[in-house]
């Protein structure tokens, strides 16, 4: 059983390696568990590559489009997109005003991109799903797929999870 196989492999480790391990497999519950939530949720979720790009460049032409090219320079943009949110270049919700005005929208098919992912996930079915399903994942933006509200949880404690509303908080 695999079980045993992965005992016997610890049992050979020193405890500084143990530690390494440790955050390996917490890292990879996280995933599980995560993608279990989405499960238990009834969410479908698909994987685009070949629409990504042109996805990923609609959000900076819908979100960060009033944002000129120097500023997004001096605020990293191109590092983390959701650096118009934390230099406030935008207005948005903040903390738990964000949380809830995510939670309070239908959500029936969002797009979730990952900062410096080259692809995009589609979720459909996805009403059920709150902010606090987002809380493992860090520079996530979750965005309706007509590109009127984006949500981003960022990997910053103090900055995010933000929330904004096209036309609402221009």
């Amino acid at each position: 059983m695999i079980r045993d196989k992965i005992d016997k492999i610890l049992d050979s480790l020193p405890e500084e390696e143990l530690k390494k391990v440790y955050w390996s497999i917490s890292s990879i519950q996280e995933e599980y568990l995560f993608n279990k939530n989405l499960q238990e949720k009834g969410v479908t979720v698909t994987t685009l590559v070949e629409e990504a790009e042109e996805i990923i460049d609609l959000w900076d032409r819908t979100f960060a489009k009033d944002i000129s090219e120097e500023v997004k320079k001096e605020i990293y943009y191109d590092q983390f997109k959701w650096h118009i949110f934390s230099y406030e270049k935008k207005d948005c919700l903040k903390d738990d005003d964000a949380r809830k005005a995510f939670d309070a929208l239908p959500k029936e098919k969002v797009y979730v991109m990952y900062q410096g992912l080259p692809l995009i996930y589609l979720y459909t079915n996805a009403n059920k799903v709150e902010a606090k399903v987002f809380d493992s994942q860090q520079d996530i933006y979750i965005f309706d797929t007509n590109f009127t509200w984006t949500y981003v949880r960022t990997h910053e404690l103090m900055c995010g999870p933000y929330f904004y509303k096209v036309n609402e908080m221009s």
